[in-house]
């Protein structure tokens, strides 16, 4: 059991943020990543579609024999964590949760959340925030543009930049001190949202947030492999192309082991 992978699963690239963060504090254990690219992105999909994906791809990464499940997406986690906790007798975890614990250290209160449409219609991060910091006042923002930026690889340039502007302009004029990037596709973008918000606005990642939760929970269990591993691999369901070359990008290492598969039915 010990020896066994952590899996990881988004609708894309854009769970590799919380790749990155988990390899860089579990650099010992193997890690295998699924990007379930022919069906990005879940966040304009219906709650039931996400729950099917969620439990096709989580299936998939079982299936390779994993001891810990992570929900790299917002989407998934926002309404479809608890039928996957239901189906997998093993730990599983999601995105918000951790996100929501670290907002709730706002200086103010006035707390940003921007993510996908789906993301922000279930009101998930409003809830978990104010369940921990009941004063708090959430702004929610969805940002739907913003994904296919990021899997393109547009990051920086003058067009994420005025979707960018677009987009915050009204949580701007709400006076928040945070903001939730509550997609793990918008970390790629957090220069360009850190720009435009200005250096006394926390933005909260969760990515790095649930790669500390990950650490915790094998510290607490004894999860830990006993020996060093560090094997990577990587599943597509499309073409792997723009996932490479946006991956690589991001990581800053060559995306080896890169296989395209076939989850679901």
């Amino acid at each position: 059991m010990l020896h066994r992978a952590i899996g990881i699963f988004d609708s894309g690239v854009g769970g590799l943020t919380v790749y990155k963060e988990i390899m860089r504090l579990l650099p010992e254990e193997d890690l295998l990543y699924l990007g379930d690219t022919a069906r990005v992105p879940y966040g304009t999909k219906s709650a039931e579609i996400v729950k099917q994906y969620a439990l096709e791809a989580g299936s998939f990464l079982v299936d390779q024999g994993v001891k810990l499940l992570v929900v790299a997406c917002n989407t998934a986690s926002a309404v479809a964590l608890p039928a996957l906790r239901e189906k997998f007798q093993l730990p599983v975890i999601g995105v918000i949760e951790p996100g929501a614990r670290r907002a709730a250290c706002s200086r103010t209160g006035r707390i940003g959340v921007i993510g996908t449409e789906a993301t922000i219609a279930s009101g998930r991060y409003k809830e978990a925030i104010t369940a921990l910091l009941p004063a708090a006042e959430v702004f929610s923002l969805a940002c739907p543009l913003l994904v296919p930026l990021a899997e393109e690889g547009w990051t920086e340039n003058q067009v994420a930049q005025l979707a960018v502007r677009e987009y915050l302009a009204p949580l701007k004029l709400n006076n928040i001190d945070t903001l939730v990037l509550g997609c793990t596709h918008y970390p790629l973008l957090r220069n360009v949202l850190q720009q435009e918000l200005g250096a006394g606005v926390t933005l909260v990642d969760s990515a790095e947030e649930t790669a500390a939760t990950v650490a915790e929970l094998f510290r607490q269990q004894g999860l830990a492999r006993p020996q060093s591993g560090g094997r990577r691999a990587y599943y597509v369901t499309d073409v792997p192309t723009r996932f490479v070359r946006v991956g690589q990008g991001f990581l800053g290492h060559e995306l080896s082991h890169v296989q395209q598969v076939r989850v679901g039915p």
